[in-house]
């Protein structure tokens, strides 16, 4: 990596630490850009511009640190050292609490890496950056495949049923979740062409999923249900 900021210094005829700072913005960008498109795959909401950004940010907030406690007198770390409560701050904001549920973990442990993937670069580090980079991917994309595979992990489902009153609908899901053992978040109640309809959300393994929704289909008491897919839980 040295070779190739070298190589572009003596061709583009820059001064070496400006043709460093751009090579390692650039590769932090890539790095975060690599990150982000994976999480902009699967429609999270931090995804390709967010991360890249927050690893381009790190990079140069890692390097103006050095740079300015060069030219002045002070801590060569101190400006970077803001970079983590920083990201603290914006990762609690990706976290969201709905009546118990908590969702968006996920993303807010990846913005925390891109952007120690982002000061790896900013400090010259490109071989842990560019290790710790292929590490999240696979733990993004392969463990991601073993929790669904395995049933390792709850999924968040919401549903949507019609019935003629609220107090009708919302007793008979009483009635059959208790008997699955099971209990409903985020309800919410409208009316829909004279009818009552109730969306709410069970955090459950796939087969209890399922024979849930076998239960509420069988009900005489539902005019219509409805699964609306998982819901967003990294």
């Amino acid at each position: 990596m040295d070779e190739l900021y070298r190589l572009f210094v003596s061709k583009m005829g820059f001064p070496p630490v400006v043709g460093q700072t751009v090579v390692r913005l650039l590769l932090a960008a890539i790095l975060g850009g690599v990150v982000g498109l994976e999480r902009e795959i699967k429609h999270k909401p931090a995804g390709l511009r967010t991360n890249m950004f927050m690893c381009l940010g790190s990079a140069l907030f890692t390097i103006l640190s050095f740079e300015l406690a060069s030219e002045y007198p002070g801590d060569h770390t101190r400006i970077a050292a803001q970079i983590i409560p920083g990201i603290g701050f914006i990762g609690a904001g990706s976290i969201l609490h709905s009546r118990g549920s908590v969702v968006g973990l996920t993303t807010a442990a990846t913005i925390f890496v891109v952007a120690a993937i982002g000061m790896a670069v900013g400090g010259g580090l490109y071989l842990p950056a560019v290790l710790a980079t292929l590490i999240a991917l696979l733990a993004l994309y392969t463990l991601g495949q073993m929790e669904a595979r395995f049933e390792l992990k709850p999924l968040l489902m919401n549903y949507e049923v019609l019935g003629e009153s609220a107090e009708t609908v919302v007793a008979e899901l009483n009635r059959i979740l208790q008997d699955e053992h099971l209990g409903m978040t985020s309800v919410q109640m409208a009316k829909l062409d004279g009818l009552s309809r109730v969306q709410f959300s069970v955090d459950a393994r796939r087969q209890e999923q399922q024979s849930l929704l076998n239960r509420l289909r069988q009900s005489t008491l539902l005019r219509s249900v409805n699964s609306l897919g998982p819901a967003e839980g990294e």
